[in-house]
C-alpha cells in the first residue's frame, strides 16, 4: 500500500429534484462543509466506481439512477494542512465532478471518522456554505443550469 494519497479525486454533488443539496461537515475540520469527495486509490481508474464508492462510504446512500458525469475535471491547490497526506512537493489535486439527483431526501448514515454532521439545505445556502472554491463553483454552475439560482 503506498504511503501517500493519490492527488486525484471525485466531487459528488447530491441534490433533490426540489432543489435541496446535501452538505457534510468534516470531522477533522468542523467549520468545513462540503459535498461528497474522495481520493482515487492508486489502483483505481473507473471514475464512476469511485464516485459510487465514496457516496456509499460517506453517506450510506447507494443509487444506480440519477447520476451525471460532468466529464469535467479541474485542478485546485491542496490546503496546506492536508499536504502531509501526499508525496512531498505535491501541491495540486485533480478533481472529477459528478452529481446525483434524488427524487427526495433520503436517510444519511455518516462515516464518523470523516464527517460529524449533515444537512439538506436550499441551493443558495449550499453555495455560500461550502468551504472549497471548486465545490462552490460546481454547485453554482449546476444550480444555475437547473434554475435553482
Amino acid at each position: 500500500m503506498p504511503a501517500f494519497k493519490r492527488p486525484e479525486s471525485v466531487l459528488v454533488l447530491i441534490f433533490t429534484t426540489q432543489g435541496e443539496v446535501l452538505l457534510l461537515r468534516r470531522s477533522d475540520h468542523p467549520a468545513f462543509w462540503q459535498s461528497v469527495t474522495g481520493s482515487l486509490e492508486w489502483h483505481e481508474e473507473d471514475l464512476w466506481a469511485v464516485a459510487k464508492r465514496e457516496l456509499a462510504e460517506e453517506t450510506g446512500i447507494v443509487a444506480e439512477r440519477g447520476w451525471q458525469d460532468w466529464e469535467t475535471s479541474h485542478q485546485y491547490e491542496i490546503y496546506p494542512e492536508w499536504r502531509y497526506k501526499y508525496e512531498p512537493g505535491t501541491m495540486r489535486n485533480t478533481e472529477h465532478i459528478f452529481s446525483l439527483e434524488l427524487n427526495a431526501r433520503v436517510s444519511v448514515v455518516l462515516h464518523p471518522r470523516e464527517h460529524e454532521d449533515y444537512e439538506w439545505v436550499a441551493w443558495p445556502e449550499a453555495v455560500s456554505r461550502v468551504t472549497s472554491a471548486s465545490n462552490r463553483w460546481a454547485l453554482a454552475t449546476l444550480g444555475r443550469a437547473r434554475g435553482f439560482l
